[in-house]
């Protein structure tokens, strides 16, 4: 198949960072690219269609999913990339504000994967690529909601992916730790800050500032999101960059208690 042959991807959350760079890796590699955005926005200079959808409203997806199917006659790819952070200590975010976290991080996932699965069906043929986290197979304090989002991606993924083989359509999760993007900046805030936190909050900060100038490239990503989608036996997971594939392979194979001990060492938190 030439490169101009690729056929049509989907990406959420293609307005900016890993969305937009993945959006434009694979109208290089010869997709037909139809990015989405919660608010409109011209297509981009380099040929991806972009089109308005909040993932958190089923008519939305829905219309943006019609859109593409009466455009371009199928979808053959769908890359769920749209997704919020949330920082903080455990409690100091309240059950609603954890309820909009998954909404998008989760559900969004569910509502794009579930409008463009019948088409899928129909053709015997897609890929389904949902952007997770490193954090999606470990601990990760200070930002349990969003690690558990992210656990619930990596479930929910292996298991979709299991159920549609039979129709031949594949889903991967990739999996990135940190990543040179504004994302740690356009996260939301917890709603129930508390001064016993601030200290752990004022390290986390010091953290992420070391941390994020040395983060992967969203190029990283994006190269991998390419090569889970044309993979000819493509793999359920595909960890993201140098640091992502040290975490996993200590995370198999250390010690629980040497495991431990690391991770907290990495968020700077009494051994």
């Amino acid at each position: 198949m030439s490169k101009t042959e690729r056929g049509i991807a989907l990406v959420t959350g293609a307005s900016s960072g890993i969305g937009l760079v993945t959006a434009q890796a694979l109208r290089r590699d010869g997709y037909r690219v139809f990015g989405t955005s919660r608010k409109p926005m011209p297509d981009t200079p380099d040929g991806i269609t972009m089109l308005a959808c909040d993932v958190i409203n089923d008519a939305s997806v829905q219309n943006v999913v019609d859109e593409v199917l009466s455009r371009a006659g199928r979808i053959d790819l769908l890359v769920n990339n749209a997704g919020l952070g949330l920082l903080g200590g455990a409690e100091e975010s309240s059950v609603a504000q954890v309820q909009a976290l998954f909404d998008v991080n989760l559900f969004g996932v569910i509502r794009m994967t579930n409008a463009v699965l019948p088409s899928m069906r129909r053709r015997s043929k897609g890929r389904i690529i949902n952007i997770g986290s490193i954090l999606g197979l470990i601990p990760a304090p200070y930002a349990a909601h969003y690690s558990a989002a992210k656990h619930a991606i990596e479930g929910y993924s292996e298991s979709l992916d299991h159920e549609v083989r039979a129709f031949n359509i594949r889903v991967s999760v990739i999996e990135p730790a940190f990543v040179r993007t504004v994302f740690d900046q356009n996260g939301i805030k917890p709603d129930s800050i508390l001064n016993e936190y601030d200290g752990a909050r004022a390290d986390l900060d010091a953290l992420l500032r070391d941390v994020m100038p040395k983060a992967d490239l969203p190029e990283v990503v994006a190269a991998v999101v390419v090569k889970a989608a044309t993979d000819a036996r493509p793999r359920r997971r595909y960890t993201s960059g140098k640091a992502a594939q040290q975490i996993s392979i200590l995370r198999r194979f250390a010690p629980a208690e040497i495991f431990d001990k690391s991770l907290r060492k990495q968020f700077r938190l009494p051994v």
